[in-house]
Order: structure tokens, then C-alpha cells, then sequence
């Protein structure tokens, strides 16, 4: 600790024909090295788009980079075989003792010569252990290639910061794209109020107007003859069709709910940290807790005589944001549920329940479509094996995501459906 240690030597490798393939493939692919010291992962400085002056990371450091060298127009594989550790510090001025807060890396490309090689001592011709600097006097990169040979080296250096043991995750955790989620959200909020203001005033006027004009109708003769939503008042909370599936569905989607917002709310306080690797999974299977309750009453009685359905056949540190896109989420799947609900029930039609819970979570099969669409898009895999690992993880999540949002559908409904009928008078 705060000793250091200038141009190592860590091996030295001949590159044969699968060796130098590999190398190129996993260059054309982007792959990144990550490293771990006291926890904290291996970051690259990066400069932020809006020229703040505040550090911000790149976790891990790149295999390699393809380019053009000495005005040869074939562009070539350069391998990054030199790094140069920085590990910031903070002291602790009663002790003496130093805690590690930052672990950073500048990769670099070089092409090592030295005069013989000494396995036990390596004395390379550019790299000096005594000035603690490379000496490139041509700067030539190390190029991937057949029948190349690659000496790989490292630096260590020690640096005193003033960021604290209990901060140091703050730099590692700061994004610079955060104005891209801000519109995002802001873009999303707009469409929610304006949907909801759209809902609240078509369904409040129809409700208001269908609730006064069915009371009314109590002290006419005209009761008898009931149209729309009230003539279901004994069919609506009738058992559906495989009743005990809907019930694992939307306990288990309950569970998912209450896992998803008890962590998330958690993450977005602070209380679970990244350094506590793992701790964000065991809090979520901690919190996927049932409990009992007493059983809902309905609002009306259900018939004994089942009435005939005569239209049967004719038919975006980012968990402050995460909360904020599932509030919207949350909104919008219980508003499209509840007019479709509402149409549909205006149509003499009571099977609301599987249909409640189908609406809201069709929107797992846009996540899952947009998946589709991502992977051949943006992530340029080329392995077999990773996009089986990617569609197959995609799958699990977005059925998890199916049971969610169909939770929160079904129960918006089921919510609007007692509001309603407690809202008219049955005799």
C-alpha cells in the first residue's frame, strides 16, 4: 500500500493464428476488462459532453482498438498491453491509515523492445522502472497479428484524495447522459397528464351522468327495463372461468408488485448500496413475502342463475429515475384498464376479470418485442451461446413483467368495478 510500483512486467505471449482471432473478434465486439480492488471496480476517466469539469468513469478499459497507423490505409488490430493503475486514497489524519476510495486505469498500446530477455528480471528498452515513464520514441502501438509476440506491463500509482471511505462510490455512480432520462420522463409525464386528464373527463361526466340517470330511474316504471353497465349488477362479480389461475396470477403479481416497489424505494434512499454486491437481489427475494388478509365483500350480490352472454362468438445512479418511469407505468396501465373495463361492462358484458388482467400485461409482449428489435440493432452479438443467454433472460423477464403489470391492471378495475356499483342504488 503507497508503494510504487513503476513499469512491471507481467508476461509475455506469442499470439498464434487462434490466439490473434480471438483477440481481433473480441476488439470488433467492444469487450472490456474489468478489474476489482477493495471492492471498487476499475474505471477509465472520461470527459463529460457538456465540459463540466466533474469526474465522471467508464467501468473497465477496452481489449483493444482498430485504426489506421503510419498512413497505411488498411486499418489494424492494436492490442492494449500496458496499463497504468492510479489508486486514490483517503487518510485518516488520527491513525495514519489509508482507506482506498478510487481505482483508476489509463490503457495504453505499446510495442515493447528490450535486448535480451531475462525471465527472472525483464529489462525493457521502453519502459524505464527508474523514471517511472515509458519512453515511446517511435510510439509504435502493439499490433494483433500472427506470429507476434505481446509483453504485457503495468504501473502503479498512489494518490492522496479528499473524497471519504463512505463517498466513494458517488463518482462511480454519477451519470452524464442524465438530461437524455430527463426528457425521456418529462416526455412521458406529459403523455400520462394528458391522458389522464382525458380519462378523468370523459369518465367522470359518463359516470356521473349513468349513476344519476340509474337512481333516477328507481322511482319510474322504467326500472325494469335497465340498459348498460347497472343491468350487470348480478353477473359483474360472478366467478370467472379457471378462477384459481387467475388467483396465483395476481397473488403472485401482488408479491412482484410489492418486491419491486419496497426495493425500489429502498435503492432510491440509499440503503442499498453497490458495494454490498448481491445485496439489491437478496433484498428483493427477502421481500417476496405473501400475507393473509380478510376476504373482499362485494359490493352487490351475485345471482344464482347465470345471465347468458348474447355476445359470445360475435367477437427509463438510475434508480431515481427507475422509480419515476414505474410510477408512470403504474398510471397508465391502471387507465387504459379501467375504459376498456368500462366499455366493455357498458356493453353487457361481465367476463372483465381475465380480460382486466390481459390488457395491462399485453404490454409484456411490446417489451419483448422491443428486445427483439434491440438485439439486432444496438448489441451486435454474434455468438450463438450469448444470444440464447439474451433471449432467454429477456423471456423470464418480461414474463415477470407480464405478471406485474397485469396485477396492476386487475386490480385497477377490480377497484373501479366496486366503486361503481357501491355508487347506485340495488334493490
Amino acid at each position: 500500500m503507497r508503494e510504487e510500483q513503476p513499469c512491471k512486467v507481467a508476461c509475455r505471449a506469442n499470439l498464434d493464428p487462434e490466439s490473434a482471432k480471438n483477440f481481433k473478434e473480441k476488439i470488433d465486439d467492444e469487450y472490456r476488462v474489468n478489474m476489482i480492488l477493495d471492492n471498487l471496480p476499475v474505471a477509465v476517466l472520461r470527459q463529460r459532453r457538456d465540459g463540466n469539469q466533474l469526474t465522471t468513469y467508464d467501468h473497465g478499459f477496452r481489449v483493444g482498438f482498430k485504426g489506421n497507423y503510419a498512413r497505411i490505409k488498411e486499418e489494424k488490430y492494436f492490442i492494449n498491453n500496458h496499463l497504468s493503475f492510479r489508486v486514490m486514497y483517503h487518510k485518516d489524519s488520527e491513525t495514519d491509515s489509508a482507506r482506498i476510495v478510487g481505482f483508476e486505469v489509463t490503457p495504453s498500446s505499446i510495442n515493447h523492445e528490450y535486448k535480451e530477455w531475462d525471465e527472472k528480471n525483464p529489462q525493457l528498452t521502453t519502459c524505464n522502472q527508474n523514471t517511472k515513464n515509458i519512453i515511446q520514441g517511435s510510439a509504435v502501438p502493439q499490433e494483433v497479428d500472427t506470429n507476434k509476440e505481446v509483453v504485457f506491463t503495468y504501473d502503479v500509482s498512489f494518490k492522496e484524495s479528499d473524497v471519504k471511505w463512505a463517498s466513494r462510490w458517488d463518482t462511480y455512480l454519477l451519470m452524464n447522459d442524465d438530461q437524455i432520462h430527463w426528457f425521456s420522463i418529462i416526455n412521458s409525464l406529459m403523455i400520462v397528464l394528458f391522458l389522464s386528464g382525458m380519462v378523468a373527463m370523459i369518465m367522470m361526466r359518463t359516470l356521473y351522468r349513468d349513476i344519476a340517470n340509474y337512481n333516477q330511474l328507481e322511482t319510474q316504471d322504467e326500472a325494469q327495463e335497465e340498459t348498460g353497465w347497472k343491468l350487470l349488477h348480478g353477473d359483474v362479480f360472478r366467478a370467472p372461468i379457471n378462477s384459481g389461475l387467475l388467483c396465483v396470477y395476481v397473488g403472485t403479481g401482488v408479491q412482484i408488485f410489492g418486491m419491486t416497489l419496497v426495493t425500489m424505494k429502498f435503492a432510491v434512499l440509499g440503503f442499498l448500496s453497490p458495494s454490498n454486491r448481491g445485496g439489491l437481489m437478496t433484498a428483493m427475494v427477502l421481500f417476496y413475502l405473501g400475507f393473509k388478509k380478510a376476504a373482499i365483500e362485494d359490493p352487490v350480490k351475485t345471482n344464482q342463475d347465470t345471465k347468458v352472454d348474447t355476445r359470445a362468438g360475435m367477437f427509463y445512479y438510475i434508480f431515481g429515475f427507475l422509480f419515476i418511469v414505474f410510477v408512470i407505468l403504474l398510471i397508465t396501465c391502471a387507465e387504459i384498464t379501467i375504459v376498456l373495463c368500462y366499455f366493455q361492462l357498458c356493453s353487457e358484458d361481465y367476463h372483465w376479470w381475465w380480460r382486466a388482467y390481459l390488457i395491462a400485461g399485453s404490454s409484456a409482449l411490446y417489451l419483448f418485442l422491443y428486445s427483439i428489435f434491440y438485439f439486432f440493432t444496438k448489441l451486435e452479438i454474434t455468438k450463438l451461446v450469448s444470444g440464447i443467454l439474451y433471449f432467454g433472460y429477456m423471456l423470464i423477464g418480461s414474463y415477470a413483467f407480464f405478471v406485474l403489470t397485469g396485477t396492476i391492471g386487475f386490480y385497477a378495475c377490480f377497484w373501479f368495478v366496486r366503486k361503481i356499483y357501491y355508487s347506485v342504488k340495488i334493490d
